[in-house]
């Protein structure tokens, strides 16, 4: 078959009209399930191809060629950027708009997209008239994005935990050897037994330091180790979890008058590891004891706040509180004291083996403290159901 005045092969650019550019061009695009849409301004009047309109779920009927049924549906909070952009390409700024946001579906879902476009012809003012893009699905690539960016976060922090944790191994171990190596100079130096028996007590003393150390730095690795582990699939009540340790703790409030209230719903519940939670939670509760104010009347309030995939355990008292514009980086780290207090039985050890265990649960931790106020933790847990 001949077709007159028109050759298959060796087309020149020239040859190829206007209009069966544009064709080659959408039939390129949905090829590629690649999106069109071309912009008439001066009648105001958008095309939105049909792989722009099924990206978000609806046909050629149920969507309008209209500037605002798409922009109607971009993300408020991609809006101002969204507008900003497309602004910046129409006064000349940018050669290429091109632009990354989310857009509602008909499911009430969001998606990526990226929304890419030229100005091809303007009037003799330089006003656009006509303007061509592309939109393309990137919602896997973001996701991907995303997903990469939370892994390097809890590499990034895990690396500066081990940093941490090794300089504090380090720093310790060699304190105390340190202190063994002079005590055992003194000793073969010592004129007298009276010295030699002041010394062996000053290395029994150093002796047991080293064990607490060591037994403090064993139970945070046994902690570590363990969070991998499946092992953290087991119902637990939290309402009966913490009326339970309420009231182990029961001699120790009354003495010190603190008041303890369990303000958790009868039926709030976790699949978690028990014994980690209870660990978190009697830790937290005899904080607040511990830390009481008793110049008021003192109390402790265990209660919890619902969203649709999480569980809040919120652990409030008015005691003496924390400076936290102080101490905001140290609040979590080890061997750290903030309240002020000669207490002796405070070794800093706490909230470092608590955050331990609520991430090793797969929760995070919080604290909201003004001194001389009262000090809140904020435990924060994904609602999982319970997997055979």
């Amino acid at each position: 078959m001949k077709l007159s005045g028109f050759r298959f092969r060796g087309i020149s650019k020239n040859e190829l009209s206007e209009n069966l550019k544009e064709n080659i061009f959408k039939i390129g695009l949905q090829i590629s399930n690649v999106g069109l849409w071309d912009w008439n301004t001066t009648l105001n009047k958008i095309y939105y191809s049909k792989e722009s309109i099924q990206l978000l779920g609806y046909n050629s009927e149920q969507f309008e060629n209209k500037p605002e049924e798409w922009d109607n549906r971009v993300h408020p909070n991609d809006k101002a950027s969204y507008y900003n952009v497309f602004e910046q390409h129409i006064k000349g700024h940018q050669d290429i708009y091109e632009n990354e946001y989310r857009i509602l579906c008909k499911d009430g879902s969001y998606k990526w997209i990226l929304d890419q476009g030229k100005v091809i012809n303007r009037d003799h003012t330089g006003k656009p008239t006509r303007i061509i893009g592309t939109h393309t699905d990137i919602t896997n690539r973001k996701k991907t994005e995303n997903q990469l960016k939370k892994n390097l976060q809890l590499i990034t922090n895990q690396n500066k935990r081990l940093h941490n944790f090794t300089h504090i191994v380090s720093h310790n171990l060699k304190t105390h050897i340190g202190n063994l190596k002079n005590l055992l100079e003194f000793y073969d130096d010592a004129d007298n037994n009276e010295e030699r028996i002041e010394l062996i007590n000053h290395l029994k003393t150093i002796s047991g330091s080293l064990t607490k150390t060591i037994v403090d730095l064993d139970d945070i690795i046994s902690i570590k180790s363990k969070s991998n582990t499946t092992q953290l699939n087991e119902h637990v009540n939290l309402f009966e979890c913490t009326s339970n340790i309420i009231e182990s703790l029961r001699i120790e409030s009354s003495n010190t008058h603190v008041k303890l209230y369990n303000a958790l719903k009868p039926k709030d519940a976790l699949f978690t590891n028990k014994a980690y939670l209870e660990s978190i939670l009697y830790n937290l509760i005899s904080n607040g004891i511990k830390y009481a104010d008793h110049i008021k009347t003192s109390k402790v309030v265990i209660s919890s706040i619902h969203t649709n995939e999480t569980i809040k355990i919120v652990v409030t008292d008015n005691g003496i509180g924390i400076d936290t514009r102080k101490f905001k980086d140290q609040l979590f780290e080890m061997y750290q004291t903030f309240h002020g207090t000669d207490r002796k039985d405070s070794r800093g050890i706490g909230l470092y083996i608590t955050r331990t265990q609520v991430e090793a649960l797969g929760g995070t931790i919080k604290v909201n403290s003004i001194l001389n106020e009262g000090t809140t933790f904020t435990l924060t847990f994904k609602k999982e159901k319970h997997s055979n």
